[in-house]
């Protein structure tokens, strides 16, 4: 009897050894999820919680009514005889844009600053007797307004002689230096990939190492976008992004990195202002189709509006935008409920029965995607039935269906990559 109590109190060890073995190694197993997971940078995550930024494309175009200039325009078209930067920002900030991005040099080469390294610039305009910068007024007006600035710089010039040979790439880190040193904080420095011929019939290599070293140092929590490190393009000009739009991009050789996309798009039908456009400024339902197709699908909005010739933002542009800031905020500024939390079901229960028809979903990015597949669900009549479901959620998932009537909803995280971590969970009734 010893013996076999003896044995039995073995067996018992061998049992809560083996338990303890596999809870380290589920432990270990984890730690090592954990630390396999891409994860964004500060900048990065703080970037993706604007959601929305702007884009003003506004230059010599402007005045030609063209989209892409040749770089043989006359300076002294560029005459803005009523710009207002702060309207510009009013007009932005009534949609809930939080960074503007400004086209400081188009393909055309003209520069929107006094830059020391070519005539072809706002010195040579009679705008502001030519003692003007654009740039310096919009970043003025950025920082008064409480929003943040960015610049787009092209790189293609078709107006620089030494474009198509090594002198150039100096000539634009030239340019990129005067800009990153001269406007105060830059969130976002913006490089298109265009890579046209130069006045001299040949096209440019350009020396895109340089040029990032270059912001790095100058500017170290800015992001560079599109040909860049830190954000790229969702691949089209219409502000949608993929169903289940994911940050985490192959990198080579079987690597991945933090890489979210930007879904720029216009309001207009152009880029730059033409007054024929001015009865085709996207309704309000299409913006908001755009908002569910970008912002909802884990990305961010870069939405264009172009300054017309007096400098300022069209009557018709400024009132959409303040009916599409007005309309986000009639369908998400108020949750029915709201919670977080983490494990692979977070359940939320409604004080009393409610219709719902919207469910926002958001990860806490800072530990990284971990979500790889989920459904969410309403509990209604006495069951659980399924109101959406997808794959990626990322920084925000926006889900619209059917209105039903629910006293509890749960997201249930089907496949993951670590331990979940939702940062928010919510419905509302947008009706």
């Amino acid at each position: 009897m010893h013996t076999s109590k003896h044995r039995f109190q073995m067996a018992v060890l061998a049992v809560r050894f083996a338990a303890l073995v596999a809870a380290g190694a589920w432990a270990w197993a984890e730690e090592e999820s954990e630390k396999m997971l891409v994860k964004p940078t500060p900048q990065q995550a703080a970037w993706q919680d604007l959601e929305m930024i702007g884009f003003a494309h506004f230059g010599m175009n402007t005045f030609t009514d063209r989209e892409w200039g040749r770089g043989d325009e006359d300076p002294g078209l560029f005459n803005p005889t009523e710009l207002d930067a702060r309207q510009w920002v009013r007009a932005l900030k009534s949609a809930g844009i939080k960074l503007l991005i400004l086209t400081a040099k188009h393909h055309d080469g003209f520069c929107l600053w006094p830059s020391r390294y070519t005539e072809h610039s706002v010195k040579s305009s009679p705008w502001r007797g030519g003692k003007g910068d654009v740039v310096r007024e919009v970043a003025d007006a950025c920082r008064q307004g409480g929003i943040k600035f960015g610049v787009y710089l092209s790189p293609w010039d078709r107006h620089q002689p030494t474009y198509g040979s090594p002198a150039y790439n100096q000539f634009f880190l030239n340019q990129l230096r005067e800009l990153l040193t001269n406007y105060g904080p830059i969130a976002e420095v913006w490089f298109d990939g265009a890579c046209g011929e130069g006045p001299n019939g040949k096209k440019q290599e350009y020396d895109w190492g340089s040029y990032y070293r270059l912001v790095r140092e100058l500017q170290p929590d800015a992001l560079i976008a599109i040909c860049g490190p830190d954000i790229r393009w969702v691949g089209n000009e219409s502000g949608v992004a993929r169903e289940d739009e994911t940050s985490v991009q192959p990198a080579g050789d079987g690597a991945c990195r933090w890489h979210p996309a930007e879904c720029d798009v216009s309001i207009r039908p152009g880029w730059f202002y033409h007054p024929a456009e001015d009865q085709q400024v996207k309704t309000l339902e299409q913006l908001m189709d755009i908002y569910y197709q970008s912002v909802g699908r884990n990305s961010v909005l870069l939405l264009n509006v172009p300054p017309d010739p007096r400098g300022l933002i069209h009557e018709n542009d400024a009132a959409r935008l303040a009916e599409f800031g007005a309309e986000i905020e009639r369908r998400f500024g108020q949750s029915l409920a709201e919670t977080s939390g983490g494990g692979g079901v977070v359940q939320l229960a409604l004080r009393q029965p409610a219709v719902v028809d919207h469910v926002v979903i958001m990860e806490d990015i800072r530990q990284g995607e971990r979500v790889r597949g989920y459904v969410v669900e309403g509990f209604a009549n006495g069951k659980w039935r399924e109101l959406c479901r997808g794959a990626v959620i990322g920084h925000k998932r926006i889900h619209s269906f059917g209105p039903v009537e629910v006293t509890a909803v749960r997201l249930r995280c089907l496949d993951n990559a670590a331990e979940p971590a939702i940062r928010k969970l919510a419905v509302y009734d947008t009706r």
